[in-house]
């Protein structure tokens, strides 16, 4: 998106949910997810994201689940 304009750019953006910026992508269970971190070890389920279409089905991946992990750092 190409914004032309004499605005600065706070202006024009002030109106932004800085929440939004707040999701993290993790991978659980092979799974991609789109999740909203609720403390240290645990997580809202925000989107799911997979081609199959079985994954949709599952209710413990759906959006609004609460789910736990552990961070693993890997290079």
């Amino acid at each position: 998106m190409i914004i032309y304009s004499t605005l600065p750019m706070d202006l024009i953006f002030q109106n932004e949910d800085p929440a939004a910026y707040e999701n993290m992508e993790i991978q659980l269970n092979g799974l991609t997810m789109l999740v909203k971190p609720c403390g240290t070890n645990e997580a809202r389920i925000v989107r799911l994201i997979s081609p199959n279409p079985y994954d949709y089905m599952n209710p413990s991946y759906a959006p609004g689940q609460k789910i736990y992990f552990r961070p693993d750092i890997t290079n």
